[in-house]
């Protein structure tokens, strides 16, 4: 079989290159993204020549295994523990209860046979909120509510795909065995689940012993793909290996790593999910068949009704007893359960044998993930807005409040003075409202003052942000002197090396001009090995 490499090449250059104009635009207009892209793939697909027929491997086994990884990388074990229960819950007896519940109402409401209207709910089971994430992350949302809304999401991918499989095979083999199923569902997930985190701590390891940031970042890309691979080589479930490699991997190799190596290794998988989820939501509209919608939009109406009405029962009945939940965050949780990248890759997978009925349950897939975007996806600020979640203190929103009117002012000031020594503006006027203006922008900079030292916690702030800004500023100077070869590699590891230590540390350490005076002094001393309980500190080998 041959390929059109080149062929290939121009159509994935062309949907980045549309990717990268749609977030440009997406972050102008304040819309979100992956809406944006759905939208734009929608009309390449309607106005445009492209012709790209998406199989669902690509999906499942290239796009992703990387958003999972990345996911379950950056998820803490100690904050996924902490909501270790209700994420369970929804992840097992949700996705069942949901395929159940959602199967019910479409075979009651459509007609369509029981085990189809089943492998139905099994697909639409699976929840995918990267654009809630995103938002969650945007505006401050509550971080155990952010983890709560992840973790769901990364188990309910692995155990929905789980549940598909067992649901297919008895609508194709029209038999099914209650016994087997629970049996290849635990044997399958948990199988899946061992070989992540074998392989997870293995990488872990290699890491630990290897002082190259590169080599480094491949072992964990060739985890994120290799635990998927392996799984599935055994027909085990290899979205949960990949969870279960990710979170080993995430919360274990670090500790081995450099700080310079973990700022590479992290954004080195920001970007890679930031590509992955481009390409998943304009593969959603460029597979979308606008005609084939109108003529089954009765049964994805029952569809999308059936979704929201299993997602309320799951979410308020299986949390009704966790009182650390408030109503106000379950209203997130239920409104949040969008359908995206799994659910488009199992409806792609359906098997022919179905005849007829693969087109319709297409057909209700794409109009639920549709409709979780579109209309969901939309609304979820507003639901943030009405629900007060985010943390920002009544301190602080006076305090951006206040600075952002002293900005803006002095960027006026500016502007005027700038006209005025251009001789657009005479002398007289200038001098007769320059006054008026330096009065005001002294009182605004007091009024700043004092927000500051009414709270502590603002001031504490204003201080890290300003320390990581001085440090981003001194590193990339650092950067283009390297690169003029105007300072040797040596000294250009030694000093970068502790800035990117003082990046990655959480908190600046100091909160006294005594110890910013010691932090500023001890900022181009070289990092000094120590130890703990891991062993020793790994030195970065740029910084040998």
């Amino acid at each position: 079989m041959q390929i059109d490499l080149f062929q290939l090449e121009k159509i994935v250059i062309l949907l980045l290159l549309i990717a990268t104009l749609v977030g440009i635009a997406a972050r102008r207009l304040r819309v979100p993204y992956t809406v944006g892209l759905v939208l734009v793939g929608t009309c390449l697909a309607l106005f445009s020549q492209l012709d790209i027929s998406v199989q669902p491997e690509l999906i499942l086994g290239i796009l992703v295994p990387p958003l999972i990884f990345e996911a379950a990388f950056h998820l803490p074990l100690r904050d996924l523990r902490q909501n270790v229960r209700p994420i369970i819950s929804l992840a097992t007896a949700g996705v069942l209860l949901t395929t159940f519940i959602v199967g019910g109402v479409v075979f009651l409401g459509t007609g369509l046979p029981l085990p189809y209207a089943i492998v139905f709910g099994a697909i639409i089971s699976a929840t995918d909120p990267v654009a809630v994430i995103a938002l969650f992350r945007t505006i401050g949302v509550p971080k155990r509510l952010q983890v709560l809304v992840e973790g769901e999401s990364l188990l309910n991918d692995g155990t929905a795909i789980v549940v598909y499989k067992l649901a297919i095979t008895a609508a194709v083999a029209g038999t099914f065995s209650p016994a087997q199923g629970v049996s290849d569902f635990l044997v399958t997930a948990g199988l899946g689940l061992f070989i992540g985190l074998a392989l997870g701590w293995m990488a872990s390891l290699l890491i630990a012993r290897i002082d190259d940031y590169l080599i480094e970042t491949s072992i964990t890309f060739v985890l994120a793909y290799g635990a998927y691979i392996v799984a599935e080589s055994f027909h085990f479930s290899g979205v949960l290996a990949v969870v279960a490699a990710g979170l080993v991997c995430g919360n274990v190799g670090p500790r081995g790593m450099s700080a310079t190596t973990r700022i590479v290794v992290f954004n080195f998988w920001e970007f890679i999910s930031f590509l992955a989820n481009s390409f998943v939501f304009l593969l959603i509209g460029l597979v979308i068949d606008p005609p084939m919608l109108l003529a089954n939009g009765q049964a994805i109406l029952w569809g999308i009704l059936a979704a929201l009405l299993a997602r309320a029962l799951v979410v308020y009945g299986l949390l009704y007893r966790a009182p650390s939940f408030p109503t106000r965050w379950k209203n997130i949780l239920y409104w949040g359960g969008l359908r995206g990248a799994i659910s488009l890759a199992l409806a792609l997978s359906l098997p022919a044998q179905l005849g007829a009925v693969r087109g319709q349950l297409q057909a209700m897939v794409f109009g639920a993930v549709i409709f979780t975007l579109l209309i969901q996806g939309t609304s979820m600020a507003t639901l943030v807005r009405w629900s007060r979640l985010t943390q920002r203190s009544d301190a602080r929103q006076e305090y951006d409040l206040r600075r952002a009117r002293t900005v803006a002012t002095r960027v006026a000031y500016a502007h005027l003075n700038k006209e005025h020594r251009e001789g657009l503006l005479s002398d007289r006027t200038w001098k007769t409202i320059s006054g008026a203006l330096n009065a005001h922008i002294a009182r605004l900079t007091d009024s700043i003052h004092e927000t500051l030292s009414a709270d502590p916690t603002v001031e504490a702030e204003e201080l890290d942000s300003a320390w990581r800004e001085f440090l981003r500023h001194e590193r990339s100077t650092l950067n283009n002197l390297y690169a003029d070869r105007v300072i040797s590699e040596e000294t250009y590891a030694q000093l970068s090396g502790r800035i990117d230590e003082l990046l990655t540390s959480r908190e600046i350490g100091w909160t006294s001009v005594d110890e910013l005076d010691a932090a500023v002094w001890q900022l181009h001393e070289p990092p000094q090995p120590t130890t703990d309980d891991q062993g020793p500190t790994k030195v970065d080998p740029l910084n040998k």
